[in-house]
């Protein structure tokens, strides 16, 4: 028992095998680690969007929610903060109406906030402003409310009927309404866009890595630019049928989408062909230990995509890698398609120029190598083969 264990740890795959569950364990513990450092704190990044219709009591609320708010607060007319909020490049709108501080000069009426929350964002944008307008609404409710009883102590000649009925309207003078864009069904669909970045990336990181094994089982027999041609190929057709079957199974499993299921599998599609370009690039370049570096992109990804939490909650170092890689072009575009909003096209072009790039690289490298495979290969293909037998 005891030399069977030896046998099989001195096992070159067994070796790569810990190497790499190890490696799972550095890259994540790092990556997130330092992602997520100081998220909350940078909570303050995120931008509210005034429209003050009413410029008595409303510049009073905003000057008041400027000195307390731990958010960065927008002025703007209510078209272009909705747009704002559509694109977003705001988590919320709040909307002081006209009448605002004419209805609270009226004992028994109640005035109201207007706010709008887009919910095609990670759900935390959601429970935050969600928890923003509330304590808003209180604090201007205890403004109106002290304001009122101020007013009704310097009447206190008031006969004790009428001063009840005013005390009685002092109690809720301020109520918000909140209206939700592009909602969302159920908690099932609003995890969709991060389901279907991980599934994709990593299905496409296996199957590149057992493409790699296929291409270096071919050894001399076939023109590399025959091999780099069939794998352009592959991933093309492999794309659009891996993404017809996932598409299918989140639409019949109750999933939502706006765009339509066409416009689902069609970006679904383009986000498994850009995941299998970019990582059998660095299999390209690197070989089996490409791997490695695909298991860095996969925790980077993840972190950045803005899939999981808003990317404004990350450190700027982090948001500019995100920029770079695909994974937060699908998060939005996925967004868009399923819950609704616009921009569509600076996703699918940052995914596009991602793809274009890859396989630039990719050529340069295979047209750089004049013997296939490397020695490099052949001590892959050895160990492959060794496996298999």
């Amino acid at each position: 028992m005891f030399n069977s264990v030896l046998n099989l740890v001195k096992k070159p795959q067994m070796i790569v095998g810990i190497v790499i569950a190890m490696a799972f364990q550095i890259i994540f513990s790092v990556v997130w680690m330092t992602g997520y450092n100081g998220a909350n704190d940078r909570i303050k990044d995120f931008r509210i969007a005034i429209v003050d219709n009413d410029h008595v009591m409303g510049d009073q609320i905003v000057q008041k929610m400027k000195g307390t708010m731990p958010f960065q607060i927008l002025m703007a007319d209510e078209e272009t903060a909705r747009q704002q909020l559509v694109n977003r490049e705001v988590q919320m709108m709040m909307i002081i109406p006209t009448d605002f501080t004419t209805t609270l000069q009226n004992p028994a009426a109640t005035a109201k906030l207007l706010y709008e929350i887009n919910e095609s964002n990670p759900a935390l944008v959601k429970s935050v402003m969600d928890s923003t307008a509330a304590m808003i609404t209180g604090i201007v409710d205890r403004e109106a409310s002290a304001i009122g009883l101020k007013n009704m102590l310097e009447r206190m000649s008031l006969p004790s009927e009428q001063a009840g009925e005013a005390a009685t309207g002092l109690v809720e003078r301020v109520k918000s309404e909140t209206r939700y864009i592009n909602p969302v069904d159920g908690m099932n669909n609003q995890m969709v866009p991060m389901m279907m970045v991980l599934a994709s990336f990593v299905g496409a990181m296996i199957m590149g890595m057992n493409m790699q094994q296929a291409t270096l089982a071919l050894g001399k027999r076939e023109s590399k630019w025959h091999v780099f041609t069939a794998r352009v190929l592959i991933n093309i057709i492999a794309a659009l049928v891996i993404s017809l079957l996932g598409s299918s199974l989140v639409m019949s499993l109750g999933g939502q989408s706006v765009e339509g299921f066409i416009s689902l599998w069609l970006f679904q599609s383009l986000i498994v062909w850009v995941f299998l370009v970019f990582s059998q690039l660095f299999l390209i370049i690197f070989g089996m230990a490409g791997m490695l570096f695909n298991i860095t992109l996969l925790s980077l990804q993840l972190v950045t995509s803005g899939a999981m939490i808003p990317r404004q909650m990350l450190s700027s170092g982090f948001q500019t890698m995100g920029d770079f890689l695909p994974a937060t072009y699908a998060a939005e575009g996925l967004m868009t398609i399923i819950f609704g909003g616009v921009n569509l096209e600076k996703d699918v072009l940052g995914l596009v120029a991602i793809a274009v790039i890859s396989i630039i690289i990719s050529a340069g490298v295979t047209a750089l190598r004049t013997i296939r495979p490397s020695e490099d290969t052949e001590t892959e293909l050895n160990l492959n083969t060794s496996a298999s037998t």
